[in-house]
């Protein structure tokens, strides 16, 4: 029964972040609301792993949230680069 409740508010969350995601009106609230709806399949991945009682698909949530991490940071150093007017931004770890 927690295992149902659980996936029904993952369920709704989700389906939150999709009308953010098309509704936008940003590019950062579709990046955010992205990183959201992926966050949810991967919480939805392990919930049903603890239903069942099995590991086998813990793999796959773990890879999908490092797909939501990397997608994010990609597109906020597009986001960054966008905003700068033209100038290439300067990362500090370069040190130039």
């Amino acid at each position: 029964m927690i295992y149902a409740a659980t996936l029904v508010v993952l369920f709704l969350g989700a389906s939150a972040f999709l009308v953010r995601l098309l509704v936008g009106p940003r590019l950062a609230d579709r990046v955010v609301a992205l990183d959201g709806v992926l966050t949810c399949a991967a919480l939805a991945i392990i919930t049903d792993s603890a239903r069942v009682g099995s590991t086998r698909y813990l793999s796959v949530a773990v890879v999908v949230a490092l797909v939501a991490f990397a997608g994010t940071v990609i597109y906020a150093r597009f986001i960054e680069a966008r905003s700068t007017d033209g100038e290439r931004p300067v990362s500090d770890e370069t040190g130039g």
